[in-house]
């Protein structure tokens, strides 16, 4: 029995402890009571303000989506350079695309939207949807019209097609370059900024490289220009070249010319251009080019 005393002494409370056992559980009663009989959630009130508002709210966001809804957007081009996706987009046939294709592969142009069905034999419904997009050159605006009959294409007796003379294009000036249909003053300084840093062009295809050139663009400079290769052209002696003078050479990263003077000082001097091409990282759709910059 005496282990059970220490045990006994925790359940004797005074009086005035168990009055307050008694009040906690009729606290916790009281609340139960009030937990489970009373609604605690709040009404939602009523705003006249937000009942005159709302429709108002409603109406300004149908104008924002109608006018946030942004229909595709739509350029001019020149339809004798377009392309098999063009055409199809356009809702063209590829038989009609086909004859548009050969028509061009003769170097022959179309400049006028009439010329066009002529050639696609497209429809007056479909000529009469996407001629609107259609951009020709200022000068063909003055130039004879072709009689367009029905299933046949007959040009005017009287017409004859411009003879393009063309130029070297390092000999050519910002007013030659600004003739090309494409060009303004920015691509034609562009393209002249580039044949300084170069020392000149040795091929078109250099036209490529010129950011904001477009191929119907390129296209146009290919059949009013030609290239020959400037005699005084300044040529990289690649085999004495230091590091800083082949990181200049627009063709070669600084990375690229540190691969060629380590590959030089281990194996000797380049003696051409197939040497070069096994460094690695060498632009080798470019070697032709990067050739005649180079003196072995």
């Amino acid at each position: 029995m005496k282990n059970y005393r220490p045990l006994k002494s925790y359940f004797q409370f005074t009086r005035q402890q168990r009055t307050g056992i008694i009040g906690l559980f009729i606290i916790i009663i009281v609340l139960e009571v009030l937990y489970f009989s009373i609604d605690f959630n709040l009404a939602e009130k009523s705003f006249p303000e937000k009942e005159e508002w709302m429709p108002l709210q409603s109406e300004i966001d149908s104008l924002k989506e109608i006018k946030n809804e942004k229909k595709p957007m739509q350029y001019h081009f020149n339809p004798n350079f377009i392309t098999d996706y063009k055409g199809y987009k356009l809702g063209m046939s590829v038989l009609e695309i086909d004859r548009l294709l050969a028509f061009r592969k003769e170097n022959k142009y179309v400049n006028s939207a009439e010329e066009f069905q002529a050639v696609t034999k497209i429809s007056d419904s479909l000529l009469e949807k996407i001629s609107p997009l259609f951009k020709f050159p200022d000068w063909t605006r003055n130039k004879s019209s072709f009689k367009v009959e029905k299933n046949n294409y007959v040009q005017k007796a009287d017409f004859k097609k411009e003879k393009i003379i063309t130029m070297d294009i390092n000999q050519a000036s910002q007013e030659d370059l600004i003739k090309i249909y494409g060009i303004g003053e920015a691509l034609s300084l562009r393209i002249l900024k580039q044949k300084e840093i170069l020392g000149g062009f040795v091929s078109m295809e250099q036209m490529n490289d010129i950011w904001g050139l477009s191929p119907e663009v390129i296209a146009e400079l290919n059949s009013h220009f030609k290239i020959t290769i400037p005699r005084d052209l300044k040529k990289i002696a690649i085999n004495d070249a230091s590091l800083k003078e082949l990181s200049q050479f627009p063709y070669f990263k600084y990375a690229l010319a540190k691969q060629i003077i380590t590959y030089r000082s281990m194996n000797g001097n380049f003696n051409n251009i197939e040497d070069l091409i096994k460094i690695k990282d060498f632009p080798v759709e470019k070697a032709k080019i990067i050739s005649l910059y180079l003196e072995f």
